[in-house]
């Protein structure tokens, strides 16, 4: 029983360790990704939403268009896509104040499309992927915060995108708060890389909607 007891205790010490060395690359790897700008020439540039008030984009949400903005204007794609719905007792999504601080910028309303179902990351990228398609658009680059990329590149190549990550590098979540998001991200992909981001994310089926 005793020779049991140790193999169990060996076994049991073997697979944490396993899974602290997988925790611990992942977390090295969302942050090599986070410093890493690999935007080209590419049919669309995908915003992420953010919080928004009252039709008035927040700071980091702000961060991530102004991003977006200087990559049109480097004529890096043709069109941005907006993405993110309402949250309860909003007036306004967040793809419509994104577009509308857009259009402050220059960009007119013909070049941008609209995602206004997605209440998290993948429902806005997953049906944001599903009407691309029906234009024939499949490369794209991806803008969000820095801790995002490495989970937002996966996500866009579980849904048949190639995508590209190109992060905002004037977000106002910085130090410690990064440092946490950075760890939520790392518990993210962690588990994403082995269930799929998918039930990761906890939605039960691809928004398929055409809300371009």
């Amino acid at each position: 029983m005793r020779r049991v007891a140790v193999i169990g205790l060996k076994v049991t010490a073997a697979v944490l360790a396993a899974v602290l060395l997988y925790v611990g690359v992942t977390f090295v790897q969302v942050w090599l990704a986070s410093r890493d700008d690999n935007a080209h020439k590419a049919e669309a540039i995908v915003v992420f939403g953010a919080a928004q008030y009252n039709g008035r984009p927040s700071a980091v949400l702000k961060a991530r268009l102004d991003h977006a903005v200087d990559l049109y204007h480097r004529h890096v794609a043709p069109y941005i896509v907006v993405t993110g719905g309402k949250q309860p007792g909003d007036n306004f999504t967040e793809a419509t104040a994104s577009a509308d601080y857009l259009h402050t910028k220059g960009v007119p309303d013909s070049d941008i499309l609209r995602e206004v179902s997605g209440h998290s990351s993948w429902q806005s990228l997953a049906s944001t992927a599903a009407f691309l398609k029906v234009r024939h658009i499949k490369d794209v680059v991806l803008v969000s915060d820095p801790f995002h990329s490495l989970r937002i590149g996966g996500m866009a190549s579980e849904l048949g995108l190639d995508a590209a990550t190109s992060p905002t590098r004037t977000s106002p979540i910085t130090g410690l708060e990064a440092a946490e998001y950075m760890g939520r991200e790392t518990v993210a992909v962690a588990v994403g890389r082995i269930v799929g981001f998918r039930r990761e994310a906890g939605v039960k089926s691809v928004v398929t909607r055409d809300v371009g």
